[in-house]
């Protein structure tokens, strides 16, 4: 890739969007961060991006050939918003895209699935990367985070199923190669960290290193979906309970390679980064 060669990279702020700019940056990639408020990040061109407001779509493509992906938060369609927007960047001069989606949406799924079922129609280069459960929905502004915080307490309908938590990092990593290397993976990748957890896992972990005592505490399908609609809209918070659902049925008890065969370097630990997140705020 010649360096010449600047991605737009949507939710530049957001939790993987940060850091596939930074790292894309840090490798000497031109970047256009892209953000509702057009946000300032180091080294980076702010944009004005809003997936809801067309208005800000030309001028975010303007001479970019490559794109990262972010869908806007908690729609249940994405596709009605996104696919305008990949039908005008193809002739705007975009090449490869790369789309954010998940370990629980298979192409032509619900929700982004749809999305992932379009792109290689509209795209010669492209990725999909479907990472599993974030460790960061401990560590950051997630539900999950500021329960930890206030209550000592994880709330998921999960049971004792198991996940293969990753790190953002990692997520951002993988995205970096499948922007940048000279040939597009053009296929769906899926992420996860080197260990599959239950919540109890993660809950005796963050007390181990921290020192607070957290529990998990299970609920039914029909408890967390009740419980989430107090944060989300209510078809959202039934599909985000549905993925619960799913783990508990042991849908994603799995671990990948993906991170390992795409970075050359093994996917961070839970555990690494518990300990990483407490030197950053001692």
């Amino acid at each position: 890739m010649s360096t010449a060669s600047t991605t737009l990279v949507i939710g530049a702020t957001g939790t993987t969007g940060s850091r596939t700019a930074a790292q894309l940056m840090a490798a000497g990639h031109g970047v256009k961060a892209a953000s509702r408020r057009a946000t300032p990040v180091a080294g980076a061109e702010p944009v004005p991006f809003d997936w809801y407001d067309p208005a800000t779509h030309a001028a975010a493509l303007d001479g970019v050939d490559r794109v990262y992906l972010i869908p806007p938060l908690g729609d249940p369609d994405p596709a009605a918003t996104m696919l305008p927007f990949l039908r005008q960047a193809r002739p705007a001069g975009v090449h490869r895209a790369v789309l954010l989606s998940s370990s629980a949406i298979p192409e032509g799924g619900p929700a982004v699935g749809t999305v992932h079922q379009a792109l290689p129609d509209l795209f010669e280069q492209w990725a999909v990367l479907r990472p599993s459960w974030f460790m960061q929905n401990f560590t950051g502004t997630h539900a999950h985070a500021r329960s930890i915080r206030d209550e000592g307490i994880i709330w998921t309908a999960t049971a004792s199923g198991q996940v293969g938590f990753v790190d953002a990092e990692d997520i951002a990593a993988v995205a970096v190669r499948a922007l940048t290397d000279e040939q597009a993976p053009n296929t769906d990748l899926v992420l996860t960290g080197p260990e599959a957890l239950g919540y109890d896992d993660i809950a005796a972990v963050i007390t181990e290193v921290t020192g607070r005592p957290v529990v998990h505490r299970r609920l039914s399908y029909e408890q967390m979906r009740d419980r989430l609609t107090t944060q989300v809209p209510v078809e959202f918070a039934a599909m985000l309970a549905g993925m619960d659902r799913a783990v508990a049925e042991g849908a994603e008890d799995r671990v990948t390679d993906t991170v390992q065969r795409l970075t050359g370097r093994p996917p961070r630990t839970f555990r690494a980064l518990v300990e990483r997140e407490m030197r950053c705020s001692s």
